[in-house]
């Protein structure tokens, strides 16, 4: 039956439209709360009910149809509260402006009713709102222009706006999930949003790069190249996806070690070293960019979408003005994480993504290691320019969530604690590390010279709120609690660096965006200075995070918080990655001041 809202007057519209949005509001935040954990503190509710009120009223003030403002309000309601939870619950974090960009990342991963259910969530409200939306009213137009100029006027002050914000409403940069349970959805997007704006406007100055550099020359000044014992060797980098030592989960009572006892030898040969990784779960392109451009990723954003504007002089550029041929495998949809755009920036000449490679030994959507192995070495070793090195850039697909396995890889390995995405975990690593393991030993045969470096990209996902890792006590359900020694868990994932015939060499704990300096040093190349500037004061081991960072060495950690009354060890290491931060978004972003004028530029090709 037909609402005839039109027959009311304008203060019962207004009253239904409100105590509409007030039950919704509590429905959406009950389910948020008891199906994944997710609540806002007693004291935000009250201004985020405020901020949907005003939502629902800006709709209405377009509309002045309550039965077309109603389901859109309902509609946009349900669709950031709660996909907004479900990110908290993936990732530790809630939506930031950045994931809006990451939208079509997310359609290309995605396929059937998952794809279907991800277009729908964003698709509907927005057609309810276009539906909603009185066009023929010459007062909507009005309206559409002053809001218009609000905004307008609002990003043209974003750094005041922001400012007065944060004094408000408060600002943690390490604790982003206290952010969104101490403000209410709206607000924080609006504040966050602004943010991203003032971040991406205010670029370093000259008189900022040199006065950063002046603060970073003095560590970087030691780091120099040794001679090497072949210096046109191959280099083969591996970047294997959810790559870690499930043995690590002593409560969740696993029947057997997951990581090939192979492995086991080579690791420990390798003094069971360990990359530190700015990423939990996802975002794999952050560690791409720290491994291959040298510089850390201190952001909540990924860095190949929204901070890699120029071309810059990474590994792949380094190597091929060396005379390598920087190759990039990764049998994905090509442009996933803006990966043709970036590959192109930071130097690499080919980019081989799904197209390029037969699809014929899939788990669930993703090429097994052992076929993108065995295909990249065919397709390298096919090209006519075989008498050049190659730096053999190799990102694993398998080993995505749910993790999948096919009918000819059944699971071998049980476990006790009734969590399914764990176990599905711990059998795909049984697979991962022996098809490793075995491309190793033909690839240390074929090319007993080759400079080998593999490591986990990140620590999986098992469960919301971190869960998987609960029962074993080794992180929290939140970020802010974590002791520690569970940051640098975080982090943690396995390192091998085979140096050709010299083999597998202990390194500790290393950085991820150290490992370009490492490489060029093994190879015995000179490395060049915005390189060389990551190098981190008093042999320190520093792990930035987002609004904190983990500095380890000498037998001791600290984890530094911005926001909190900060260990006396803490103050000259903040000078030193405050400066880092300057000069990376000068070099990845901004006017690049710290290059020399005459930078080379080099081709690129995505092969068909």
């Amino acid at each position: 039956m037909k609402l005839h809202t039109d027959r009311l007057s304008r203060t019962a519209r207004w009253s239904i439209l409100a105590i509409f949005v007030v039950l919704w509001y509590a429905l959406i935040q009950g389910v948020s709360r008891f199906v994944f954990d997710v609540a806002l503190e007693p004291a935000a509710l009250a201004r985020d009910l405020a901020a949907h009120l005003i939502f629902a009223g800006l709709c209405y003030s377009l509309s002045g149809r309550l039965r077309f403002t109603l389901p859109t309000v309902a509609a946009f309601v349900a669709a950031i509260n709660l996909c907004n939870a479900a990110k908290i619950q993936f990732y530790g974090t809630p939506a930031m402006p950045d994931d809006f960009l990451a939208l079509p990342n997310l359609f290309m991963l995605l396929s059937g009713r998952q794809l279907a259910g991800a277009i729908a969530i964003v698709a509907v409200p927005f057609a309810l709102l276009l539906l909603a939306i009185n066009w023929r009213r010459s007062r909507t137009w009005l309206l559409l222009g002053l809001y218009v100029v609000a905004v307008w006027g609002t990003l043209h002050q974003a750094g005041p706006a922001v400012a007065m914000m944060d004094k408000v409403f408060g600002n943690s940069v390490w604790n982003q999930r206290g952010n969104l349970e101490s403000r209410g959805v709206f607000i924080h997007l609006v504040q966050e949003s602004l943010r991203h704006r003032v971040r991406n406007g205010s670029l370093p100055s000259a008189a900022e790069v040199e006065a950063a550099l002046a603060v970073l020359r003095p560590t970087a000044a030691g780091d120099s190249a040794v001679p090497a014992a072949s210096p046109s060797r191959n280099v083969h980098m591996i970047v294997l996806e959810s790559f870690w030592d499930a043995a690590l989960l002593t409560g969740s009572g696993l029947s057997m070690d997951p990581l090939d006892p192979r492995f086991r030898e080579l690791w420990r040969q390798a003094g069971n070293s360990h990359v530190l990784s700015p990423i939990f779960g996802g975002y794999t392109a952050n560690a791409e960019f720290e491994s291959l451009c040298g510089f850390p990723v201190t952001d909540n954003h990924v860095f190949f979408e929204s901070g890699l504007r120029n071309q810059a002089p990474c590994l792949p550029r380094i190597l091929e003005e060396a005379g390598y041929r920087s190759i990039a495998s990764h049998p994905n949809v090509a442009g996933f994480w803006n990966r043709v755009n970036a590959y192109r920036r930071i130097g690499f000449h080919t980019y081989w993504s799904d197209r390029d490679f037969v699809l014929d030994d899939l788990n669930g959507d993703f090429l097994s290691d052992a076929s993108l192995y065995r295909q990249t070495m065919a397709k390298i070793g096919s090209r006519t320019d075989r008498d050049r090195p190659v730096f053999n850039f190799l990102l694993t697909y398998f080993g995505h969530v749910d993790y999948p396995l096919n009918a000819a890889r059944p699971k071998t390995i049980t476990t006790t604690d009734g969590n399914a995405l764990l176990n599905n975990y711990v059998n795909l690593l049984y697979y991962k590390s022996r098809e490793l393991m075995d491309f190793l030993q033909t690839l240390r045969r074929d090319d007993p010279d080759g400079l080998i470096v593999l490591f986990g990209d990140h620590l999986p996902f098992l469960g919301p709120g971190f869960y998987g890792y609960l029962r074993s006590q080794l992180l929290t359900d939140n970020r802010a609690t974590m002791t520690d020694k569970m940051v640098y868990t975080l982090t943690a994932t396995p390192l091998v660096v085979i140096d050709g015939r010299r083999g597998p060499f202990p390194l500790g704990d290393l950085p991820m965006y150290r490992l370009p300096a490492l490489i060029l040093h093994l190879l015995g190349l000179p490395t060049p200075d915005n390189i060389r500037l990551s190098t981190p004061p008093e042999g320190l081991v520093v792990r930035p995070l987002p609004g904190m960072y983990w500095a380890g060495g000498d037998g001791r950690q600290i984890v530094c918080r911005q926001e909190r009354q900060q260990p006396e060890q803490c103050a000259g290491t903040d000078r030193w990655l405050q400066a880092l931060v300057t000069v990376g978004r000068d070099l990845f972003s901004g006017s690049q001041f710290v290059l020399t004028a005459d930078r080379r530029k080099s081709s690129f090709v995505v092969d068909d």
